[in-house]
């Protein structure tokens, strides 16, 4: 029996026959940098110096020559040779382009649970004010970023749904430019993949362009002879597009920080579902060899059925996916064994995952849930696989990786959304505010901003003594 471990004398793993797909883990006994081991992962692989030398030269090059330096990478890394004229996807290629039947609906199916989640979440979003003292009014007032750039890759596979996940927000939120660069299809002469231009027509994006990942990045960003400059640019992609985001903040540009390569934790007990435990860390798993999938579990044999159902599900996979899925549960991840959902809890939030499930006794859902604080989504029970949330649920998809589901959230509405403080005071509000606005300037050393303010009320406040100290 392959893939099977029991719990020893000591509590550790005791590997049992043959090699298990998940590394296995117990979180008590592991010393601190295996567990920083466990938690860091990503970052090494986006900011390695070499690629970030490579990625800034073709930056650098993509602002001094704009098309030609566009068309240049494309030859150069996907090999494929094209004039600035061709950089633009046509109408006719946009009108012209068709999906299977099953596909158009399904995609029909994800624009709509995407649209009501974002419209209902924008609802959220309007202006508002208050007056904190007589008349003093202080709000703020809701508005879209004027253009935006979306990234959907291509390479590995096909991402139709990353072009909707992207694009939808965007459009509730009423940016009034969008501009979507994706690279051209492997192997296809340049066209793009019909799917991503049946979503660009069904949302009615038209400035659509066939670009290498960075070098589109760059493209947004700065603006070329054909591709329109933008003020934020989202979008997930490899380590290289990744970097070419976080350089372009350096020239002015809003980016997300980070959507790098895809992870998933899911926190299970002994009441989870084997056979949908392996199908559901098999979702994110089968994406590449830099993926990295953790399942913490409190119950060792719970985690040794899953395992052995592993290694069955994957033998359903093709090669390709199978590779990657191994990688994804082995040295990139795996099993922690845990006493306690509590313990399980603190472990998810320290991971900080891009994609969570929980799967643990109908009693304990809304303790854990309470408990985690640190994740792109939280996904509850294991009638919400990865998968239905990934296509068609409606909640985002495109997360923040590596950790930076600390401090960031995933793409929607607020995404392209800005907040604008508006403030209005009357005579009567800025005479008793007039004190303390002096006091504070002269302490600080502006005498410019306590004039403001006395050349106002003089009369009033030539009582308020200004302080002696300066800088």
């Amino acid at each position: 029996m392959p893939g099977t471990w029991s719990n020893g004398g000591g509590g550790g793993r005791v590997p049992l026959l043959g090699v298990t797909v998940m590394r296995v883990q117990r979180w008590g006994e592991m010393s601190e940098p295996a567990r920083d081991a466990l938690v860091a992962r990503g970052l090494d692989d986006i900011f390695n110096p070499q690629l970030r030398d490579s990625i800034g030269a073709l930056i650098d090059d993509v602002r001094r020559r704009g098309d030609a330096a566009v068309c240049d990478a494309l030859a150069k890394f996907d090999g494929i040779t094209l004039t600035p004229g061709q950089l633009r996807v046509t109408d006719d290629e946009l009108d012209s382009a068709t999906v299977s039947e099953a596909v158009d609906r399904a995609i029909d199916d994800a624009i709509t649970h995407l649209r009501a989640f974002n419209e209902h979440q924008l609802e959220r979003f309007d202006d508002w004010s208050f007056e904190p003292e007589p008349g003093l009014v202080v709000g703020e007032k809701i508005t879209p970023i004027s253009s935006a750039g979306l990234f959907t890759p291509s390479g590995k596979a096909s991402y139709p749904s990353v072009a909707y996940q992207l694009a939808v927000p965007a459009i509730v939120a009423g940016v009034p430019e969008l501009t979507l660069v994706v690279p051209p299809a492997p192997d296809a002469n340049g066209q793009v993949d019909p799917a991503v231009l049946v979503v660009c027509r069904k949302l009615g994006l038209r400035q659509v362009f066939r670009v290498n990942g960075p070098a589109g990045i760059a493209a947004m960003g700065f603006g070329t002879e054909t591709i329109p400059k933008v003020r934020k640019i989202v979008g997930p992609g490899s380590p290289a597009v990744t970097l070419a985001q976080v350089e372009m903040q350096r020239h002015g540009v809003a980016t997300m920080m980070l959507l790098g390569p895809t992870e998933s934790l899911v926190i299970a007990d002994h009441t989870a579902d084997p056979h949908r435990l392996a199908a559901d860390l098999l979702v994110e798993a089968e994406h590449g060899t830099d993926t990295s999938v953790v399942l913490v579990c409190t119950d060792s044999a719970t985690a040794t059925t899953t395992d052995i159902e592993l290694e069955r599900q994957l033998g359903e996979l093709p090669t390709v996916r199978a590779k990657a899925a191994r990688a994804a549960l082995g040295p990139n991840g795996g099993c922690v064994l845990v006493e306690s959902l509590d313990e399980a809890v603190a472990i998810a939030n320290r991971y900080a995952p891009e994609h969570l499930q929980i799967a643990v006794d109908a009693d304990e859902v809304e303790r854990v849930l309470a408990g985690l604080v640190n994740a792109g989504e939280i996904l509850v029970g294991q009638h919400t696989p990865f998968s239905a949330a990934n296509f068609v649920i409606g909640c985002p998809a495109s997360l923040p990786t590596s950790g930076f589901a600390h401090v960031s959230s995933g793409i929607t509405a607020a995404t392209f959304l800005k907040r604008t403080a508006v403030v209005g005071a009357d005579e009567t509000a800025l005479r008793r505010m007039g004190p303390s606005v002096i006091a504070l300037a002269d302490h600080e050393g502006f005498p410019a901003h306590a004039a403001a303010i006395r050349r106002r009320t003089q009369s009033d406040l030539d009582s308020v003594e200004p302080a002696r100290w300066r800088r």
